[in-house]
């Protein structure tokens, strides 16, 4: 295997073929995903290394000291030759990682063979592909928690440490000092506490990535304005608690923590910087100094570390285990992001350049992650990672019979909420030929509402009921995201036409749950609401705009602005991301204009927002790039496109204008009404198929492949890589 090592004597730096470890009784063989550089902590080993002996020297006066004894027991010539042995010797570089369990010792029950892990410790999760790992010193990572975000745990547990070692309280203030990627952390950690935080930094980018992530106020220590947010949020009587947490040889940040923390406040020192503690300030305010040392309780213990022996959770409650497993729920629940801190994620065997770009100032970065190529395409997480496009199968011919021009089709509504009173009710009440049946809500109110402004003939808040119903044609899913799947499943099973609106699934088994209904009940009779490709304005382009006879480029701005407060569109965990429920409109309309289903995609997401960019790759080598961004000026249009391609140029501007660019030109008249976004002519589509009984208006494949593509945005965003989109019976 390959492991990352560093020569302490000449300074040089190699990736190894060593050895494969074995697996020991009492902990795991891991083989890693990603392992995290301490930007701090190693690139302060490898500056050291670097260094000649007498700057080793000054900067190691404690094992300095330890040679000294040595000379004084052993005599010159043998320390030397012990300490050159040493120092002419290849150390490991690591020590925060994730990956999979690749066997499990004896005496090991708590995880298995296949399991994600975190791993911690300088002896343990090294550079390395393969690390066997005591129990102690890994945890399992939650469901659904990235693995590039799982080999934060490390660093995050020694954060932990710090701010546990500060005792903070809800609603006190607290100051860090040095925003590098322990102070990062340090201060989501205290956000998430309820502590108000100022940050102290002499570099700008690093203070405003603390404020994006909570801290009340950030800037140079040298500047009053640090002073003043002091002032301010603690009505001048100082901070509670002072959290050191940079490096180097100044003396500034206890100077600065004496000047700014209350009396009796407590000074934490968790990085490594210089303590010469200015007596009068800190006898005068009788300060609390207090020390953090590292993971927490049980580092440094070899009966605990080594041989697994717990510390009873009645006298230490947090040990360094403990903070691992709490580090990485707080990430799975999302109380803390690191994805704004990856500066740069390199291949494993780019390990010396990586290294060296950070010693040279080349690379700034807060946290750099190593890849491991053959454990991520494993894990799917490699260059291209896949989300399945399933076959939509069906038993039979699905046969929808005709209605008479006079039957009139009879709909049910399965909610009534803002989109559908205002956007698809409306068209519907003013049809011809089209009967509103029955309308169902979980609240009775709501159902009222409904029957009374748009003439349902039946309100209720019984769904089975509807459904058993032979009378009524088709059914509208218009609720809550993530009862979208589960309703259409129900529906198609009961022999309904049904019309969901977007997203169809939030996930790959709830789609494969729709598509085994379909199979299952032979009834394909289905369409999502993506209304986009209906409307009149989009259609009257690609028309002018003609046939293509090679590969095309579209670029798509929605500029989707913020929430309102309070939104259950904010309801992630429940109802799916924000894009996972509107972007399948954006990706609808970019694979109908280019005629194809995509193959790839890849997301990107801006540090500290919900800002998306996705990239979607079609079989032709078109490329549609999809910009969905909530930090625009709210002025600005919602929707604007532009597609390119065999010397054409198609442009929409928010369904309000469009033009082609060709042989002629071609700009339509500004419409004197509200912009269209072809609902009411979908819905024409969707009655028409249903009275008809002829095709759908979309078919149920192209439904799938966006569906699909929608869920790999997700997936991406998690891998940092391309997404393949396979097609898989």
């Amino acid at each position: 295997m390959k492991q990352v090592v560093q020569n302490y004597k000449s300074g040089e730096l190699a990736v190894l073929d060593v050895p494969v470890p074995g697996c020991k009784p009492g902990g795991v063989l891991v083989r890693s995903a990603y392992s995290l550089i301490s930007t701090g902590t190693e690139l302060m080993k490898v500056s050291e290394a670097g260094m000649s002996m007498l700057g080793k020297a000054r900067s190691r006066p404690d094992q300095v000291a330890k040679v000294m004894q040595s000379v004084a027991t052993n005599g010159v010539p043998a320390t030397y030759r012990k300490v050159m042995g040493k120092l002419d010797s290849y150390t490991p570089l690591g020590y925060s990682l994730c990956g999979v369990v690749e066997q499990v010792g004896a005496g090991i029950d708590d995880v298995k063979v296949g399991d994600l892990v975190a791993c911690a410790g300088n002896e343990h999760a090294l550079h390395a592909e393969l690390n066997w790992v005591p129990k102690n010193l890994y945890a399992p990572v939650p469901d659904g928690l990235a693995p590039r975000h799982a080999a934060f745990g490390t660093v995050g547990s020694i954060a932990m440490q710090g701010v546990r070692q500060g005792e903070p309280q809800l609603g006190e203030v607290a100051l860090v000092i040095g925003l590098g990627l322990i102070g990062q952390l340090v201060v989501q950690l205290l956000t998430a506490a309820g502590v108000r935080v100022v940050g102290a930094d002499p570099d700008p980018t690093r203070c405003e990535l603390a404020e994006r992530l909570g801290a009340a106020a950030c800037g140079d220590p040298a500047s009053p304005a640090v002073e003043a947010a002091v002032a301010e949020l603690t009505d001048g009587h100082g901070v509670d608690q002072v959290f050191l947490a940079a490096g180097g040889g100044s003396n500034q940040p206890v100077e600065l923590a004496a000047r700014l923390a209350r009396d009796r406040g407590r000074v934490v020192d968790i990085g490594k910087c210089r303590l010469d503690l200015p007596w009068n300030a800190y006898y005068e305010k009788e300060l609390d100094v207090r020390f953090s040392r590292s993971y927490g309780p049980g580092r440094y213990d070899p009966s605990y570390e080594l041989e697994g022996r717990d510390y009873p959770i009645g006298y230490v409650r947090w040990t360094e285990r403990r903070n691992l497993a709490c580090f990485l729920d707080l990430l799975a629940r999302g109380r803390v992001d690191v994805e704004p801190l990856v500066s740069h994620i390199a291949d494993f065997d780019d390990a010396v350049e990586t290294y060296q770009r950070l010693k040279d100032g080349e690379l700034k970065a807060v946290a750099v992650l190593f890849r491991y190529p053959e454990q991520a395409e494993e894990q799917g997480e490699s260059a291209a990672p896949e989300v399945s496009v399933p076959e939509v199968r069906r038993t039979g011919t699905t046969v929808a019979p005709a209605r008479s021009a006079k039957t009139p089709v009879r709909l049910a509504f399965v909610g009534a909420g803002n989109y559908a009173t205002s956007m698809l009710l409306p068209h519907l009440a003013q049809r011809e030929g089209v009967e509103l049946s029955t309308v169902v809500t979980t609240t009775a109110l709501s159902a009222a509402n409904a029957q009374r402004k748009f003439g349902f003939a039946e309100a209720t808040t019984d769904l089975d009921a509807v459904l058993g119903d032979k009378s009524i044609d088709a059914v509208f899913v218009v609720t809550r995201h993530s009862s979208h799947a589960e309703l259409t499943r129900q529906a198609l099973l009961a022999g309904k036409t049904v019309f969901v609106e977007k997203p169809l699934a939030l996930t790959e088994d709830e789609l494969a749950g729709v598509l085994a209904a379909v199979e299952e009940s032979g009834n394909d009779r289905l369409q999502v609401g993506f209304n986009r490709r209906f409307a009149p304005l989009l259609q009257e382009a690609r028309e002018r705009f003609g046939a293509r006879t090679g590969p095309a480029s579209l670029r798509y701005l929605v500029n989707a602005g913020k929430l309102q407060h309070g939104s259950w569109y904010l309801q992630q965990g429940a109802e799916g991301s924000r894009f996972a429920g509107e972007g399948g409109h954006f990706i609808d309309t970019a694979s109908w204009l280019l005629d194809a289903d995509p193959v790839s995609v890849y997301a990107t997401a801006a540090p500290g927002n919900e800002d998306l960019q996705v990239v979607l790759r079609y079989p032709d080598g078109s490329t549609a790039t999809i910009s969905y961004v909530t930090t625009g000026a709210s002025g600005f249009p919602k929707e604007t496109l532009d597609l390119v391609g065999d010397g054409k140029v198609l442009r929409l501007d928010d369904f309000v204008r469009a033009s082609v660019y060709g042989g002629k030109k071609w700009v339509s008249s500004r419409l004197p009404k509200a912009r269209d976004k072809g609902q009411n002519a979908e819905l024409a589509a969707f009655i028409k198929a249903v009275r008809t009984g002829g095709p759908m208006p979309v078919p149920l494949e192209s439904l799938v492949a966006t569906t699909a593509a929608t869920l790999a945005v997700q997936a991406g965003l998690a891998g940092g890589a391309p997404v393949t989109l396979a097609r898989t019976p």
